[in-house]
């Protein structure tokens, strides 16, 4: 059986529930728009959040485990299928790239003895795949940018025309504007302010954790790009 407390919470928190409620039904109908535009920011946000937490975990990880399985072992068989296994690591998928177009060289007579060139299209492979890994990288962070920098700007947009809205519904309606009066219709221009905060400040620390970690990633990725010229030039392309 629920003791007083908690009831008395669970009343309190139907009673914050209820005034935002009416906060939002008795607003303007601009103010109104300006917090259903900012909630559907905070809402993508929040699943962009949790998407790239969830697959830049994956990419380090997977990452970690190729590294350590490229360097240890020295069946490069071996190493390409586990790359083709690691499908979310951007460096696995520079191997595959790179082993690819090694294959293809190989295979072609007339570019055997082209060392500079056939290392050149190796080259090209691994910056091709770099390019499209890193766009996957930073898919979709810049809506977290953009949000973080436009959501306060935007609640104050719905603030201004909301504390506009009201001095004229008061002064039509009453001819005066004391506090008492004027401060329910400030209340709800406010909290679309609120509501723009609200969506811009995870979405700013998103963005700055999301970077570190993805310059992080690209520098795993360049440093792998020129251990694994080398070790095709040593073995490869003698």
């Amino acid at each position: 059986m629920p003791g007083p407390g908690l009831g008395i919470a669970a009343a309190s928190a139907l009673g914050a529930s209820l005034d935002i409620i009416r906060l939002f039904q008795s607003a303007h109908w601009i103010v109104q728009l300006v917090m259903v535009v900012l909630a559907i920011m905070f809402v993508i946000g929040l699943y962009i959040i949790i998407y790239k937490t969830m697959y830049l975990k994956r990419a380090t990880n997977e990452s970690n485990r190729f590294l350590d399985s490229f360097w240890k072992s020295r069946d490069i068989e071996q190493i390409y299928k586990q790359a083709q296994a690691l499908r979310n690591s951007p460096i696995s998928q520079m191997f595959v790239a790179g082993y690819t177009e090694l294959a293809k060289l190989s295979s072609d007579e007339t570019l055997k003895g082209d060392r500079e060139g056939s290392l050149a299209s190796i080259e090209r492979a691994l910056r091709r795949a770099q390019t499209v890994e890193t766009g996957k990288l930073d898919s979709m962070i810049s809506f977290l940018a953009t949000t973080g920098s436009a959501a306060p700007f935007i609640g104050l947009l719905g603030t201004v025309m909301g504390i506009l809205f009201a001095f004229i519904e008061i002064s039509e309606a009453t001819g005066a504007a004391t506090l008492k009066v004027v401060g329910p219709h400030i209340a709800e221009a406010l909290f679309a302010t609120a509501v723009g905060l609200v969506a811009a400040i995870p979405a700013v620390m998103a963005y700055n954790y999301f970077t570190r970690r993805i310059k992080v990633l690209r520098s795993e990725m360049e440093t792998f790009e020129h251990d694994y010229l080398n070790i095709i030039k040593r073995h490869f392309l003698r």
